[in-house]
């Protein structure tokens, strides 16, 4: 039997869309306005208040009016047609998977509230297309527009989510005696649940991989993983994950385990598992982490092994700060290491795609004023700024499914790594604001001096893999393709489909996804013109790295039956994962 619409359009819900409309118009007509809170930091004005600066000008903005008339001239024709689909009862939902449900369909408040909302949603980005000024304004007027778009969308809202309403009318009030539950206890956590947190336990069900920690010092514990083949590749491979995150997403389940995938190809496998810093960590900055941690960890890896050199991989944070450490030993004319792996990693700060929105001189200067010299950078903070770069898909779905309708997320390994989120060194991090971020100087040849020494990553003389996401939101593509323009040495670059996390955790046995390569080792200039000469392979890229970094760990050799070294000081301290990545933020 059909199931009925829950109430009539009648002449109450009439005047109550007629006012909302009208309140759409007038928040077309107020857009200068809600661009004025974001000041040349990209932040609400108030950010400064209280720093001894006073903030800089909003930069005017403007409108081309023949595009802005053509704009309202396209709005009052679809906002009559809307109305009058209204009148017949025969309003169309919008393509969008927030008002998919059959609910919204059989709603007639809803269904006109969510094409209204997509009518005005549509024409306030044409308004933002016709602002006029320079490109960085623009981007923080759309990225302004897109966060109150995503926010004030119908289904965030009891009123008018009609399948929210359905059930409630199905549970007789369970699900918003639930959702308020949700809520209370996502507020006393401090975060958004995305995935049951209650289902995940680290050494239990994710980062399982058998090993131990063979040496710590304040910033990091180093561990090394049990061999999975009776030989191993004489060159050990050292893994260095972004200290942004927790190392674990290189190894969430024993099916999608990058770590373990490296030890079942014969790899003697290390990983820098990063302290999550607290207060007696406020000073440390960025040379204390690639002289006292990456640099560090590479002597120790080669101390166990009792090899001269090694492979390493550097993950996006992660990546660059290995970039930097290797170009510290270039200028050392120290040849540690045979090759290195590069995963969305940025090296040339020219494109740092949407944080863009975020960056310049006043917003740079409020973080050195707040915390370059001591303090922390609160992991949540971090977090939740990640999580706003994708609102409708990482903040807004999980505020519906867990409040509105009272649902418990599904359990996810990755959404878990994700909301186990680490703090960052003051000193650490506006440092690498300013000088990456602002002043893009790890590629101008001797601009940074970093452990003493001015480094060049021209001189980085090594074959390297560079891997880059397609949909990559925090290191587009093309960004990560730039390295390919600026490093030295014999350099292999790969594509992978999806985005910063799911194009790299690929495992090859799920065969999901694609990789492009090009064989012919062109590298132009252009990331365009690579993908254009580029072939599009099925599955994993991790098979092709397996394969090159075959070439470059030299030959096999009789696996080690204990972890460290004997007779040193490299022991088992205690079993992987170890105690660093079990504090939290």
């Amino acid at each position: 039997m059909t199931q009925q619409p829950y109430w009539g359009l009648g002449s109450d819900q009439i005047q109550q869309l007629s006012q909302m409309t009208q309140q759409w118009m007038e928040r077309m007509q107020s857009l200068q306005t809600m661009a004025a809170p974001f000041n040349a930091m990209g932040a609400p004005t108030s950010l400064m208040a209280g720093v001894g600066q006073a903030p800089a000008a909003t930069p005017p903005v403007s409108f081309d009016m023949d595009k802005l008339q053509a704009v309202q001239a396209q709005y009052a024709q679809a906002a009559l047609a809307l109305w009058t689909e209204g009148a017949k009862g025969e309003v169309a939902l919008p393509k969008d998977r927030r008002f998919a449900g059959e609910a919204w369909q059989q709603n007639p408040v809803s269904s006109f509230t969510a094409a209204s909302y997509a009518l005005h949603a549509k024409t306030m980005m044409a308004m933002v297309d016709a602002v006029q000024g320079d490109e960085k304004t623009r981007a923080r007027v759309r990225f302004g527009v897109e966060q109150w778009l995503a926010a004030t969308a119908p289904s965030n809202f009891l009123a008018f989510n009609a399948e929210a309403q359905k059930k409630a009318i199905d549970t007789q009030g369970q699900s918003i005696a639930q959702g308020l539950q949700n809520m209370l206890a996502d507020m006393r956590q401090g975060h958004v649940s995305m995935t049951d947190e209650s289902l995940f336990e680290v050494g239990k069900n994710v980062a399982t991989s058998e090993g131990a920690v063979v040496f710590q010092n304040e910033l990091f514990q180093l561990i090394e993983y049990k061999p999975l083949t009776t030989q191993v590749y004489e060159r050990p491979m050292l893994f260095v994950p972004p200290c942004i995150n927790k190392y674990y997403i290189l190894d969430l389940q024993p099916d999608n385990s990058l770590i373990r995938h490296s030890v079942a190809q014969g790899h003697r496998t290390f990983v820098v598992s990063w302290r999550n810093p607290d207060a007696s960590l406020g000073n440390k900055g960025w040379d204390d982490y690639i002289g006292g941690a990456v640099l560090e960890a590479i002597e120790v890896v080669k101390a166990i092994s009792g090899k001269p050199q090694i492979n390493a991989l550097g993950f996006c944070v992660g990546g660059t700060m290995l970039v930097n450490a290797l170009a510290v030993l270039a200028a050392r004319g120290d040849e540690s290491v045979a090759s290195a792996t590069l995963l969305t990693t940025l090296v040339d700060f020219a494109d740092t795609g949407i944080l863009d929105v975020f960056i310049d001189e006043n917003f740079v200067k409020f973080r050195e004023m707040t915390m370059g010299q001591n303090g922390l950078m609160p992991g949540p903070e971090l977090a939740s700024t990640f999580s706003f770069l994708r609102p409708v898909d990482l903040v807004w779905n999980y505020v519906v499914g867990n409040y509105l309708k009272g649902e418990t997320p599904p359990p996810f390994d990755l959404l878990y790594w994700n909301s186990d989120s680490t703090n960052l060194p003051g000193p650490y991090y506006a440092w690498y604001l300013r000088n990456f971020y602002l002043e893009n100087k790890l590629v101008q040849p001797s601009a940074l001096t970093v452990c003493g020494e001015k480094i060049d990553v021209g001189q980085i003389d090594m074959p390297i893999y560079i891997y880059g996401s397609r949909e990559d939101h925090i290191v587009p593509i093309g960004a990560a393709y730039a390295s390919t323009q600026v490093l030295g040495g014999d350099k292999r670059f790969v594509m992978g489909a999806s985005g910063h996390i799911a194009g790299v955790i690929n495992p090859p046995a799920k065969n999901k996804r694609s990789h492009w390569l090009r064989e012919d080792g062109d590298l132009p200039a252009d990331i365009d013109a690579w993908i254009a000469g580029a072939d599009e392979l099925p599955g994993s890229w991790w098979t092709d790295w397996s394969q090159w970094l075959t070439q470059h760990a030299g030959k096999k050799v009789a696996a080690p039956k204990s972890y460290g070294r004997a007779r040193t000081e490299y022991q088992a301290l205690e079993p992987a994962p170890g105690s660093y990545v079990q504090a939290k933020a």
